[in-house]
């Protein structure tokens, strides 16, 4: 089996048309295998369902006209797909796909796939003739599924690395997003039904690396007020920063880690307790109160033995102006449920001794033992 075969040309040499097309056909190859290999395909710009509404003359009832906007897709072969303009999506064309359906309010899936169209030359006729188109038209079609069908945008599969850049046997399906049909119109745009919606393209790489000095990592192409971003500078203080960029396209720290480990968070911090570490709570409850856990510590960690709890309780003992008040009860149970009884007696209002219930202040600690391993079992 041999690699890829590049033309090469020399002074005198005749040029049949294949060596014409090997030219194109190399470089070609080699576009397609950069994106099909180093990235993951998908919509690379535009292509959303955008509507308007619209009146049916005949019944005056409301419907909106689709429209998939001017975008660029790159699907699994590695092929790009322009759509150069917005193409407003034909009734008719659902209609021979799905329109002897049932009535349903379920979305149907709206694919785009790539189409080779052969266009006659323009220019001087050969003096051999014409032997065939002189252009092809790299152009798309919109394609109109059953219900469901969207799940077979997972079954497809990718060519082989040396695949030559021609079109696929079975078209290759862009997912664009749902239309919803009433009465013979369409009625709403839906971008994502049944779980899924269309993908974008993504980048396969081990690293990334800025010129700048600064990487920034945001989930929207533009950089709008309120949205997150992490932020990598390797300036003369390197800091990793996590925070909502802010109007004037600056972020605002609610997460930075200095270079010598040094973490500040805006917030409060929770989450699972490390090992060797104690987590504490505090405060007052009464008799029959649940005492709390620690942040980060769940009541499973407690029960599987996870996290040890270790609680103190101290009664609180109203002040009296006379007689004595003393603790008959001041203990938590296996729930952590307070178990709180105040007994009183004053001898100027009878022999009698009361009890009642009362509170105690509380200290919960939640440790995890140390391990041979530095971390939780």
């Amino acid at each position: 089996m041999t690699g890829p075969l590049r033309p090469e040309f020399h002074e005198g040499q005749v040029l049949a048309a294949a060596d014409l097309a090997a030219t194109v056909t190399y470089a070609r190859a080699v576009a397609v295998r950069h994106a099909r290999l180093s990235h993951d395909w998908g919509i690379a710009d535009g292509l959303a369902l955008t509507t308007e509404n619209r009146t049916d003359a005949g019944t005056g009832a409301r419907y909106v006209e689709v429209s998939v906007q001017a975008g660029l897709a790159v699907d699994g072969t590695g092929r790009e797909v322009v759509v150069p303009s917005p193409v407003v999506l034909s009734e008719a064309d659902f209609e021979a796909v799905n329109g002897a359906d049932r009535p349903t309010t379920e979305p149907y899936p709206v694919f785009l796939t790539a189409v080779d169209r052969d266009r006659p030359a323009t220019g001087l006729a050969s003096c051999a003739g014409a032997a065939g188109p002189a252009r092809v038209e790299e152009s798309f079609q919109v394609l109109f599924k059953r219900l469901g069908d969207e799940r077979l945008v997972a079954d497809q599969q990718p060519p082989a690395v040396t695949a030559a850049p021609a079109a696929p046997p079975v078209p290759w399906l862009v997912l664009l997003g749902f239309v919803q049909w009433t009465d013979g119109h369409f009625t709403r745009v839906v971008t994502v039904a049944r779980g899924l919606g269309p993908r974008y393209v993504g980048v396969r790489a081990d690293s990334v690396s800025a010129r700048s000095g600064e990487l920034s990592l945001r989930a929207r192409p533009a950089a709008g007020e309120g949205e997150p971003a992490l932020v990598l500078s390797g300036s003369d203080t390197p800091t990793l920063v996590y925070g909502l960029y802010k109007g004037t396209g600056e972020v605002d720290p609610l997460m930075t880690v200095e270079s010598n480990g040094n973490l500040t968070i805006a917030g409060s911090f929770s989450g699972q307790i490390s090992a060797g570490s104690v987590l504490a709570t505090s405060g007052s409850a009464t008799d029959g109160m649940l005492l709390p856990l620690p942040s980060g510590v769940s009541p499973e960690e407690v029960a599987d033995g996870r996290v040890s709890l270790h609680v103190h309780v101290t009664p609180r003992i109203p002040p009296a102006t006379s007689g004595l008040t003393v603790p008959a009860e001041a203990t938590v149970d296996g729930e952590r449920r307070v178990r709180c009884r105040l007994r009183f007696y004053d001898p100027d209002s009878g022999p009698a001794v009361t009890e009642q219930p009362g509170a105690v202040d509380f200290l919960v600690l939640a440790t995890v033992a140390a391990t041979s391993g530095g971390g939780r079992g």
